[in-house]
């Protein structure tokens, strides 16, 4: 059966596919055009399978606000290379995905993969791998927040970092410049300084224990130090643990724009020139492809293995 060049370019349309695979699709399907698009879908799945195993550690980090701006969504998509990152399809999928996250609010990633992509037909799974298929490289949807309230958030690097923080604020400062100001700002220290908790009272006691233990041991290991009294050595490890939330807490945190102040400080100025109330509830940040081991790869060694053969 002839295959006409429009039939290719429709499928091509369609599922995003290369033309010599749609005009292959539609060859081994006779022609009929949804038999040719379950055609390259089923061979998605197949490409997908056997692109799994290769690691996707580059991709973007992505966010979204409601028109409403009370529910805020971010989420990490990762793929093999920075090269995809920058496509302009793996970035609409990106978009889909938060917009799909936004109206259905899914509880996981694995309850998102099941929903219907972006209001489609297809399931967010099978429209990802649709896309492995289409752009030839392993892809997947790593994890996302989803943050109801109040929020100011901030994309750095084009996607290679992405900040959420949650403020207890009335609607009326909220909508304010100068509170977006302070939003961002609050979103900027995250960034730059990496807190690990909000303030001290959630930090874990664990934590803290272990870290006092491995300051003692550093203390009693100091020959300067080895013959103190434990009362001393208590008050110089309490200094330490000080040093530790200044750190570790945002919080407690030096502010980066004014190092006359901490966090808190800075919250509490905000809030007095406002005439209003705030607290800053929680924050979440994603560093894109943060604990993936990636993949070294060696290319002269690889150029000189194919020579040799």
């Amino acid at each position: 059966m002839a295959i006409s060049a429009k039939d290719v370019q429709n499928l091509r349309v369609k599922t995003g596919c290369g033309m010599m695979e749609c005009k292959k699709a539609l060859t081994e399907c006779n022609g009929d055009f949804e038999e040719a698009v379950k055609y390259l879908r089923e061979k998605g799945l197949a490409v997908a399978a056997k692109k799994v195993d290769r690691i996707a550690a580059e991709g973007i980090v992505d966010i979204l606000k409601s028109d409403d701006g009370m529910t805020t969504v971010m989420v990490e998509v990762n793929a093999e290379t920075d090269f995809v990152a920058k496509n302009a399809t793996f970035q609409e999928f990106v978009k889909g995905i938060l917009n799909t996250i936004s109206i259905n609010k899914p509880a996981d990633v694995d309850a998102l993969l099941s929903l219907p992509y972006n209001d489609t037909e297809n399931t967010v799974e099978a429209e990802l791998k649709n896309k492995i298929f289409t752009i030839g490289e392993n892809m997947s949807i790593r994890r996302f927040a989803l943050v109801n309230g109040v929020t100011g958030t901030y994309i750095h690097g084009k996607g290679n970092v992405g900040v959420i923080v949650k403020f207890d604020v009335d609607n009326k400062a909220a909508q304010s410049d100068e509170f977006a100001e302070f939003a961002k700002n609050i979103c900027l220290q995250v960034t730059a300084m990496n807190p690990l908790y909000l303030d001290k009272s959630n930090v874990p006691a664990e934590i803290i224990e272990n870290e006092k233990q491995i300051l003692i041991s550093q203390i009693k290991n100091d020959e300067k130090n080895a013959n103190k009294p434990d009362a001393i050595v208590e008050k110089m490890v309490i200094g330490k643990i000080n040093k530790y939330y200044d750190t570790n807490c945002l919080l407690e945190q030096i502010y980066v724009k004014d190092e006359a102040m901490n966090i808190a400080k800075y919250v509490e100025a905000t809030a007095k020139a406002l005439n209003t109330s705030i607290s800053t509830n929680s924050f979440v940040k994603y560093e894109k492809g943060e604990g993936i081991e990636k993949k070294c790869e060696d290319f002269a060694a690889e150029i000189d293995k194919m020579i040799k053969g």
